[in-house]
């Protein structure tokens, strides 16, 4: 008999509570420390040496819920191996600055090739379990059949949505808060198209992430590093994925999306004009800049990316169909 999905959700959350005060323990001991960019924000520079790579204690509180309680499908196994894939990727990159005692990790090829790699797997896996390609279009009834072009999509979605959620975590509290807000969006959207996989998925990722947001929260304790953030980010799209949901991501992750515009805008616009839209890129720190405290942009975003999510699921609730 399964455990309803906030049991589980629970059982995460207690475990990932338990485990980052030992972690931060562990990692202070190792000088496992956050290396801060010289051109961010000032008050940003007294973060320098707190313990990262937090994102292995939700990823280790969220799989051991998942192994203990969840049904073992082939969506679940792929969906597990393909947010672990990415947290290697990420803990790769972790290492280097960490090792290295630096603010950059892995280059961005290195990192593309990694997530295209993944998107081919994960792509052939959906065709060998007759995954449809047709797309729903968001707040209508059309419905486009991408074919092979698919790939292309989920190419997108999985590198655009973990670099997303990389970016973003920038200020205590911001990624991990914002990424639970998406999660509970598509795990209620999971739950209504009876999808038990996926709904366990989200419901142990989001108790993970709700245990080490207590230590993330400003001033934060811990850092997720890429470890978390590009699994995160991974699985957020997988899910989209599988939930048919595929362009609802762009509405229900809509502050991973500002954040991404706000940098591709800020860069060509200074290479055309050698001036600055935003005072700092991503969007999180034109707002420091401008003299905004940091738990006041954290809390202003989180209400942004509930609205998103409200609103991306407005079209799925079984009351509107």
């Amino acid at each position: 008999m399964q455990l309803p999905v906030y049991y589980v959700a629970m059982f995460s959350l207690l475990i990932s509570l338990a485990i980052c005060p030992i972690y931060i323990f562990l990692s202070r001991h190792l000088h496992f420390g956050q290396q801060i960019r010289l051109d961010g924000p000032h008050q940003h520079l007294k973060k320098a040496g707190t313990p990262t790579m937090g994102g292995i204690v939700c990823l280790f509180s969220f799989m051991v819920a998942l192994l203990l309680f969840a049904p073992k499908t082939p969506f679940l196994i792929m969906i597990v191996l393909l947010t672990l894939a990415s947290a290697f990727l990420g803990f790769l990159d972790d290492f280097q600055k960490v090792i290295r005692r630096q603010s950059l990790g892995l280059k961005a090829r290195q990192k593309l090739l990694g997530q295209f790699v993944f998107a081919v797997f994960f792509y052939y896996f959906l065709l060998v379990y007759g995954h449809s390609t047709v797309v729903d279009i968001p707040f209508s009834s059309l419905k486009v059949d991408f074919g092979y072009s698919y790939f292309f999509l989920i190419l997108v979605m999985l590198i655009g949505t973990s670099n997303a959620v990389n970016l973003t975590d920038g200020i205590d509290g911001l990624a991990a808060g914002t990424a639970i807000l998406g999660l509970l969006a598509f795990l209620l959207i999971a739950y209504w198209q009876g999808m038990t996989d996926v709904v366990y998925f989200c419901g142990a990722l989001i108790g993970a992430c709700l245990g080490f947001l207590v230590f993330n929260l400003h001033p934060a304790r811990i850092f997720m590093g890429d470890v978390g953030s590009l699994a995160l980010g991974t699985a957020l799209a997988a899910v989209a994925i599988l939930t048919k949901a595929e362009l609802y991501l762009v509405i229900i992750g809509g502050v991973f999306v500002l954040e991404t515009v706000s940098v591709i805008v800020q860069v060509l616009f200074f290479r055309f004009t050698e001036r600055r839209i935003f005072l700092m890129s991503p969007l999180h720190h034109h707002y420091e800049f401008k003299g905004w405290p940091e738990w006041h942009v954290v809390i202003g975003f989180w209400a942004l990316g509930f609205c998103f999510a409200l609103l991306g699921l407005i079209d799925h609730t079984p009351l509107m169909q």
